[in-house]
């Protein structure tokens, strides 16, 4: 890449330049020939993202004509390229015809500026395909709502009613409800910097999604309107940088909960539960109590969450936490002054229940100027009278007056179901049950604290915080105390503050990083002890001990057995009725030891641990810490629930959700409602006995085969990171020092613990890395060789069609090779000169594609997986051109810098763009870290 201009694009083929000024812009949206097995795209998709591209060139053709010109020759030679790619037409590719090396040479030929542009402009096609994609399963969905049969015995679309029926079928209907009832799913939101996208990006593709959705149901003057606002956003997401000018800070961080909350979860999670009532209550439903309980119960890591990252203070957790609070109060506060003004029944027609009778004296005794206000706007209307004083009072709440707020979420509760209960015995079923009882489920969800904070830290922090007191005194007697002493003591100060403030479920659990020995546990409770003077002060803490590396996995109930015998640990499982969380980590394990290693190490750990908790009459959750790579366990989390083993879920599932993962589920509220149903109906369905009985015999079927796959990735896995020099050629073949500059989260990319190697590297960059480079090895190396010496395909394909672990870990594997690409991972490889590197991490590639695809019984990646396989092999070739442009960046910015021939200036430059280009390729990708 030069500082020359780029040349112009009739230069490079006139038909193209023919094509791209095209007087109606109509150029396909999808590349075409792309070899056997094409599948044709929907009708409606193909159309709004033909609309979204032609937006977009005009968009570019009003900013530079130039722009556009090179934009469609670029995207032309790579849609070439990856037509003859996937026709098998490219293993020996003359240069002067190969569509990707005249993709380079346009870009290669670029000056710095046109390249950033360029990158701009193929990060926003993919926020429009993104969309559309959305756009699309919406429609799908609400589609097929349309075409349920209302007299079938199940909703098929909900599939937690499909899970129900399932189990009444299996188990009768007593013991069906009874795991009803124990129902939880509970997401926990993180921090983790995996979304690429800054904020003002996402709040202009939230604009264009609204948008995009009516555009076809309009017409006339409306259909005009809607198009120029299309144009306007779109013109501004172009010309919005991709990249954050800074990198946010905890609090607003938070802010990505706050989005959320308000844009989908707070409306779309009574719509989850009134879903499921609308099936199994038929025409009762929203005429008697309601049979759903409340069993999505959302987290987070978000402001405290300080393991590696010294910006979580406990400043910045009380801040977070008043931020959670006085917002979904405020929320709360809105809905029931909307529900009490809709109670206009006056007495003569809904008259009032005694019990109601005695709140409304209360609520005078408390404020006769409150009920005084009430009564004015409200008269002879009693139910609606009462609502107006308990929306003032959550007015107070948020204030703080001691004398009209409520203490706890509880008591309001109780008031609104005093409420319920009297219009319901007043003959008022449906006001009832209607949006008071939405009002209900809100306040039963969310609480006073919106999500439930989680707090966590590094284990060494803890001991050489205790290290620290004793060597020097708790008041600093003989000595000042380190900074992060005080800072560990005083992070236990505001757990104890927010708790004392919200109540136990606002703060209450303490999660131990790299968890080694009962020891770090014990440190735990010594510390949270010792940041109080007075005893009384001391918060009410559950300590998660977080099992991460392999070795650690492997030896977690021997460190259980000792963690349960602290006293303080058996005052809390004697008050909670045995109740106890331990968590695994999917990442650190995976970067460990390997994926495939990883996965199974995980699933024998659940069984030990079951086994270990029933032994010990523990109520046991199990909490999976799993990202949205692959590489990090991530996946369908429906599916991953249904492939665990018997006794690990008991209807309760708790995982992290973080990145673009967040966006992805809970940013839309149809696909958040669809998530939603899915996970819990995945984890209601995991106790039905022939899901049970299914796991347990595949497991001890295909234990030979596991531990054979898993000795032969081990090793293999191993024998590559151990290779002498492989930190730094990882560094220089993969963007990874330019992920880390990414503003993209609070958190650094190391834990700054003062190891100095790979193994103080974050399992996200790790990740992200690898999936840049379009190699994402972290996903797949070691499978190859280990299915290449177990060599026996039909047991492989046994067991992919019968143990669900199995099926779910290749497949998982199939879309994360589909993702990668040789001809481009070639030149990531090609910027060092490690060809025993090189050969190792392509032969496996190779070799683990093979495997896979006989297993699996596709010719290409996810054939067999018509919408995703076509959705990837659409995008591919526009990922492909900002892949290119990232690695020819790096290959410019590297030798350059090292001969010190680059200003400090154009080092910024080159940096810029490939950042520009990671966005983008993230945004192509659908994943990051």
């Amino acid at each position: 890449m030069t500082e020359q201009p780029c040349r112009p694009a009739e230069e490079v083929d006139v038909t193209i330049q023919h094509e791209s000024n095209a007087a109606d812009g109509a150029v396909q949206a999808t590349p075409t020939g792309a070899g056997e097995g094409q599948q044709t795209m929907p009708t409606s998709l193909e159309h709004n993202m033909e609309l979204c591209l032609q937006i977009l060139r005009e968009v570019l053709d009003e900013f530079d004509p130039k722009l556009l010109a090179t934009f469609d020759t670029v995207r032309t030679y790579a849609v070439e390229a990856s037509a003859e790619h996937f026709a098998g037409a490219m293993t020996d590719p003359d240069p002067e015809n190969d569509g990707l090396q005249k993709a380079v040479e346009v870009i290669d030929n670029m000056n710095l500026n046109d390249a950033q542009l360029l990158s701009r402009a193929f990060t926003t096609y993919f926020h429009l395909a993104n969309l559309c994609e959305e756009n699309y399963r919406v429609s799908v969905l609400r589609q097929r709502e349309s075409e349920v049969d209302e007299n079938q015995a199940v909703d098929p679309v909900n599939e937690l009613t499909v899970a129900y029926h399932q189990l009444i079928t299996e188990m009768g209907p007593a013991k069906a409800k009874a795991l009803l009832d124990k129902l939880e799913f509970h997401p926990v939101f993180t921090a983790h910097p995996t979304e690429a996208r800054r904020k003002a990006v996402e709040g202009k593709i939230r604009r264009i999604a609204d948008l995009l959705s009516v555009h076809d149901h309009l017409g006339g003057s409306e259909k005009r309107e809607n198009y120029r606002r299309l144009f306007n956003e779109i013109d501004a997401l172009f010309r919005t940088s991709p990249i954050e000018h800074r990198k946010p800070t905890p609090v607003e961080e938070a802010n990505t909960i706050l989005d959320i909350f308000d844009n989908t979860l707070f409306h779309a999670i009574p719509q989850v539960y009134r879903r499921f009532d609308d099936w199994l209550l038929g025409d009762k439903a929203g005429l008697v109590e309601p049979a759903c309980p409340a069993f999505f119960h959302p987290g987070s890591w978000i402001g405290s969450d300080r393991d590696g990252n010294p910006n979580v203070t406990a400043k910045v957790s009380r801040q977070v936490a008043r931020n959670f609070s006085d917002h979904v109060i405020a929320a709360l506060e809105g809905a029931t002054r909307t529900v009490g003004r809709n109670l206009t029944m006056d007495t003569q027609s809904t008259p009032p229940s005694e019990e109601l009778k005695h709140l409304w004296t209360r609520q005078k005794e408390m404020s006769e100027r409150l009920t005084d206000q009430a009564d004015l706007l409200s008269a002879k209307e009693p139910h609606r009278a009462v609502m107006l004083v308990m929306a003032d009072r959550l007015h107070y709440t948020i204030a703080r007056d001691a004398d009209l707020m409520y203490h706890s979420c509880d008591d309001f509760i109780a008031d609104l179901k005093v409420v319920q209960r009297s219009l319901a015995a007043a003959g008022a079923a449906r006001s009832a049950y209607g949006p008071l009882q939405d009002l209900i489920w809100q306040a039963e969800t969310f609480g006073f604290h919106m999500v439930e904070m989680e707090f966590r830290q590094h284990s060494v922090v803890h001991s050489r915080a205790l290290e620290d007191i004793r060597q020097h005194g708790l008041h600093g007697e003989r000595g000042p105390l380190q900074p992060m002493t005080q800072e560990v003591l005083d992070t236990f100060r505001a757990l104890g503050s927010i708790q004392k403030r919200n109540g136990l479920k606002a703060a209450g659990r303490y999660i131990i990083s790299f968890t080694k020995s009962a020891q770090n546990v014990r440190d735990v409770y010594e510390l949270n002890r010792l940041a109080f003077s007075n005893p009384k002060d001391v918060p009410v803490i559950d300590v998660i001990p977080l099992f991460e590396q392999l070795e650690d996995l492997q030896n977690s109930v021997n460190v259980l057995d000792e963690i349960i015998k602290i006293p303080e640990m058996q005052e809390r499982l004697k008050a909670t009725g045995g109740k106890m969380e331990v968590m695994l980590g999917y990442s650190d394990s995976s970067k460990d030891a390997g994926p495939t290693s990883s996965i199974f190490a995980l699933h024998q750990a659940e069984m030990n641990i079951v086994a270990w908790a029933e032994e010990n009459n523990i109520d046991l959750t199990l909490f999976h810490g799993r990202g949205g790579a692959v590489g990090r366990g991530g996946g369908p989390a429906n599916r991953a629930v249904l492939a665990q083993p018997k006794g690990s879920v008991n209807c309760r599932f708790k995982l992290t959700e973080q990145g673009e993962v967040i966006f992805a589920r809970y940013g839309n509220p149809v696909l958040a409602i669809r998530h939603i149903e899915s996970v819990a109906a995945a984890t209601l369905l995991q106790s039905a006995p022939s899901i049970e009985k299914t796991n347990t015999e595949m497991t001890e079927k295909y234990a030979d085969m596991t531990a054979q796959l898993n000795d032969s990735s081990h090793e293999r896995f191993l024998d590559l990171i151990h290779t002498d020099g492989f930190a730094p050629w990882f560094s220089i073949v993969t963007p990874l020092t330019e992920v880390g500059l990414l503003p993209i989260g609070s958190r650094p990319a190391k834990r700054g613990l003062g190891a100095k190697s790979l193994d103080d590297l974050r399992t996200i960059p790790w990740v992200f890395a690898w999936a840049q480079a379009r190699i994402n090895l972290a996903a797949w190396y070691g499978l190859g060789t280990a299915c290449e010496q177990f060599g026996d395909l039909d047991t492989l394909r046994q067991a992919y069609r019968e143990w669900p672990l199995f099926s779910t870990f290749i497949d998982n594997i199939e879309m994360s090779i589909a993702k990668t690409d040789e001809r481009i991972a070639r030149m990531y490889l090609a910027l060092d000169d490690r060809e025993d590197l090189n050969e190792k991490v392509l032969g496996e590639m190779e070799l683990t594609r093979k495997w896979v695809l006989d297993i699996v019984g596709d010719k290409w990646p996810l054939e067999h997986r018509h919408v995703l396989g076509q959705a990837i092999r659409i995008r591919s070739p526009y990922v492909d051109a900002l892949s290119v442009t990232q690695v020819l960046a790096l290959k410019s910015l590297r030798r350059r810098v090292d001969k010190e021939e680059l200003s400090q200036s154009q080092q910024a430059g080159f940096i810029y763009l490939i950042l520009c280009t990671v966005s983008g390729v993230a945004a192509g990708l659908q994943n990051t870290g």
